[in-house]
């Protein structure tokens, strides 16, 4: 599909272009010939607008080139006339960058403004998003609020192995102080569960586990 990224690298571009060749096509044989002109034209620059880089923006974080992928963000000056659904998953990915970044407070804000809009490409990373708020909740001390967001993200789902157990393990870290050992012991087991791979994932549940049959309840 190196032809489509192309295509949304540079529509605006081939829009502007296409919209000159129309119009002078259009002052040499009319309007009728320069219509197909005209539309391409229209569709190129309007879909540079409203739906912006979002695929290219996706396709780097996928590779892991943030560089690349802060600098496609970076070329959106107008996110405002982005459609709502792809104005979220913007200001979504985005915040994931800030958390990159170590901007805690910027991603927070940033996550809670595009689950703020709704719409079916936040929608898939509703869960993990509201995990993040979780753990930058209690990483500044409002153990109730991340465990409100946390359980959320439980219950909007969350797209792997690797996220579920990070959520049920602090689930359970959160149960432990609370000193609610019953739950506690419930949602180690579903963390165990998920056999996650993460190597900090990995050597929490063996710390966890240390002390865990010890708990009462």
């Amino acid at each position: 599909m190196k032809w489509l990224n192309f295509y949304i690298k540079y529509r605006l571009w081939l829009g502007i272009l296409l919209l000159a060749l129309a119009i002078y096509v259009n002052m040499s044989a009319g309007f009728w010939p320069s219509f197909i002109l005209y539309l391409l034209a229209v569709i190129g620059i309007l879909g540079h607008f409203l739906l912006g880089p979002m695929r290219l923006i996706q396709n780097a974080m996928e590779t892991g080139d943030m560089v690349a992928a802060k600098a496609i963000v970076d070329s959106i000056k107008f996110p405002k006339l982005l459609i709502k659904p792809i104005r979220s998953a913007y200001y979504t990915i985005q915040g994931n960058m800030a958390m990159v970044s170590q901007d805690y407070e910027g991603a927070e804000k940033l996550m809670k403004k595009g689950l703020s809009l709704g719409g079916s490409l936040t929608k898939q990373a509703e869960g993990p998003n509201l995990l993040q708020l979780g753990m930058l909740s209690i990483q500044k001390g409002d153990m109730k609020q991340g465990e409100s967001y946390i359980r959320q993200a439980i219950r909007a789902g969350l797209p792997d192995n690797e996220n579920n157990a990070a959520a049920y393990l602090q689930m359970c870290s959160i149960m432990m102080n609370k000193r609610e050992f019953r739950a506690a012991k419930e949602f180690f087991r579903k963390a165990k569960g998920f056999k996650p791979t993460t190597p900090q994932i990995v050597d929490q549940i063996k710390q966890i586990e240390k002390y865990i049959t010890r708990m009462p309840g």
